[in-house]
Formats: structure tokens, sequence, C-alpha cells
């Protein structure tokens, strides 16, 4: 069954697991967005296990992701392809292995073994090169003492995120052909916390890539940018990002962090980037220009009830999703959550889907984009 937005809902008390009834916003909120999910499956049918998706993209207008390094081994460094219609994954992916040139690169061996992968993006000048990045390295093994000495003033943690170039060889393999770590300024306050960096990525003009960081020392999401460059890959030094200077939200208390965003634009030709905070089921968009405000839409989301009960059909609603891969594909956006271990049980109401949430199985989200939320 697919699942399709519905913007305003109705007014109707349903049973305990359809969709419920939101308060009619007033003229200064947004209403609330339920957004439907349909399981990601694999080529055999069954829902995919364990993959700790944390990444989304649009790739020859399908979807393709990626797994951290908390994911089944079997989904570790491997791409996955995503028919966005039904949520099935056509095959078992593409691995990632290293290419006999950055073999001496001193990150190799990080990302060879079980790196945490973070977001994805496809080059927007050649589909076949796609790049990702790496957060949490403390757990890995120590680099060499002329690698340390070299990267040690990454501005962030100790062992710097580092940005990944791939390259599709055939429909089973990409190589891993390039690697440089990033660097920010001290005056960024980025802080030193490995499992709080660069989450999200998305390309726009002029082969700019936005960079989302989850928090900074002030617990405060961030964006900043990076010109990818024909000579980019040339060197492997620090690769020195800039603050985008965009108008992102603040809060008193609490963690807001982005871990999904895709670039957009409106008929008009204006410029934004469409992101997802995890914790708080917003959407944020956020204006390119630096002109406006970052505007906030507040989601509910629904997973999908393959089978019906007297008291659960067709969805239920979900306590929690955690987004973690926002992907835009002409008007619709498209989302992928990363299930959290900690909180993913809390969603088990309808007996149909308790498996799929103690297998911490996700949900593609689809989310028409509407005029009205640029104006």
């Amino acid at each position: 069954m697919k699942f399709t937005l519905v913007t305003v809902l109705v007014s109707v008390v349903l049973a305990a697991c359809s969709p419920t009834v939101v308060d009619k916003p007033t003229k200064k909120q947004d209403a609330v967005l339920a957004v439907y999910g349909q399981w990601v499956t694999e080529p055999d049918g069954t829902v995919m296990l364990d993959p700790q998706t944390s990444g989304l993209v649009n790739w020859r207008n399908k979807l393709m992701t990626l797994s951290d390094r908390s994911a089944l081994e079997a989904h570790r460094l491997r791409l996955r392809r995503i028919e966005p219609d039904t949520a099935t994954m056509p095959d078992k992916g593409i691995k990632l292995q290293l290419s006999d040139s950055v073999t001496s690169n001193c990150f190799a061996g990080y990302v060879s073994r079980n790196p945490d992968l973070e977001s994805l993006v496809v080059d927007p000048d050649d589909d076949n090169i796609l790049y990702m990045v790496t957060e949490d390295a403390s757990y890995d093994n120590e680099l060499s003492a002329e690698c340390q000495q070299s990267y040690q003033n990454t501005g962030s943690t100790q062992f710097p995120f580092l940005l990944v170039r791939l390259e599709l060889q055939d429909q089973n393999t990409a190589l891993i052909t390039h690697i440089r770590p990033l660097q920010f300024t001290e005056q960024m306050q980025i802080g030193d916390t490995p499992n709080d960096g660069i989450e999200a990525m998305a390309f726009a003009q002029n082969r700019t890539l936005y960079l989302g960081l989850e928090r900074d020392k002030q617990k405060n999401a961030r964006i900043f940018s990076l010109n990818v460059a024909s000579d980019f890959w040339q060197t492997t030094d620090f690769a020195t990002v800039h603050d985008a200077q965009l108008k992102l939200p603040k809060f008193a208390k609490g963690n807001h962090p982005i871990n999904g965003m895709d670039y957009y634009q409106t008929p008009q030709g204006k410029e934004y980037l469409i992101a997802s905070a995890r914790n708080d089921s917003k959407l944020w968009l956020i204006d390119l220009s630096g002109q406006k405000e970052t505007r906030i839409l507040s989601l509910e989301f629904y997973a999908q009830l393959s089978s019906a009960t007297d008291n659960c059909r067709d969805a239920e609603k979900m306590d929690n999703a955690s987004i973690e891969g926002v992907a835009v594909i002409g008007q619709t956006v498209w989302m992928i959550n990363d299930p959290w271990k900690e909180a993913y049980p809390k969603n088990i109401l309808c007996l149909q889907n308790k498996a799929n949430y103690e297998n911490y199985s996700p949900l593609l989200f689809s989310l028409a984009i509407q005029a009205a939320w640029f104006e």
C-alpha cells in the first residue's frame, strides 16, 4: 500500500492506531503535517534489519542510502538503492572498497575497517561520483606519530571528520578514491564531541557543499560550506570549512540537532536547504540567501500496517521516528529514519509492527512540497 501526504487531519477521532486529530492551527502556527512511511524491504520482501541508516540521496531519480558503524555487519561499508514508490531494495547493494591510490593515506585504516559513516551526496557534474563523511573515530586505532603531527589542528575533535570520495565501478562495487580531513577554526567553537559531528550534506549551485553539524559547544546546530572545485582532490591537506552565515533557530535549552538535509530551489529561483531536526520531529526550511529566518514545520510520523485488526488499520502513529536522511526528488521530500535503539521500542502499539520495531527496521517517508512553505 502506498501512503501519501495528509496536510490537514480530519476532525474525526479515529481508532487507537489510526491518525489522531490535530487542533486546527492558528494564523501564527503551521498545520502539523502527517507523514506516512513504508517499511524498507529487502529483495526477498522481508523488512530490512537494523541498518542504522545515516543518509539518503537522490540518485538517478531513485534513492540511495548507507549505514553507520553500529549497523549489522552485512550493511556496513555498503550503499543500498531504494525504489521510492515501493520502498523496496532491488539488490544487495554496492560494496565499498579502498582503491590502491589511498592505501597509504593516513586515514585508510579507519575508513576501511568500520568507519562511522554519515550522509551521502552525489557529485553535481558526475553521478558516478559520490561523497560521504565520517563522524566518531574516537574508538579506532590511533594515528601514526607522523599523521598525528600533520592533522592535529582540526579545530574540533582529536581525530578529524573526513570527507570521502567514492567512484562507482559497476552495479556491485564502488571504490574509495580520495580522503580529506575537515578543519574548523578556533573561532567557530565546535568542541570536541566525536559523535556530534557532521551528519548532513547537500550540494547547491556552483559546487558549493553545505555541511550540517549536529551541535557545537553551545549545543547549537551549525551549517558550514565548502567549495569542491575541480582541483579539490589534488591534495590530502585539511579542507577548511566556512561558516555559511545562515539564520538558524536558537533554543534556550535542550538538544535540537539537524541530522539530514538536501537542497531545494523554488520555481521562483529561491534557494533553500530542507533539513530534518531528528529530536524534534521537525523540518527546517533554511534560506540560503541568509536573509530570512528559518521556518520550522512540525511533523507527525505514521508507520505502515500491512494487515488490519479491529483497532489497528492502515497506519499507526509513531512515538519516535528519528529521521536521519533527507532527499528531494522533484516536488517531493523523501525521508528515512535511523532507528534509535533507546527510543524505537516506544513505538510498539499495534502487534503487526512489533517485530519491525524490535528489529530496528527503517521506514521511508514522503512529503509533498508546498509552495506556501516558502512564502
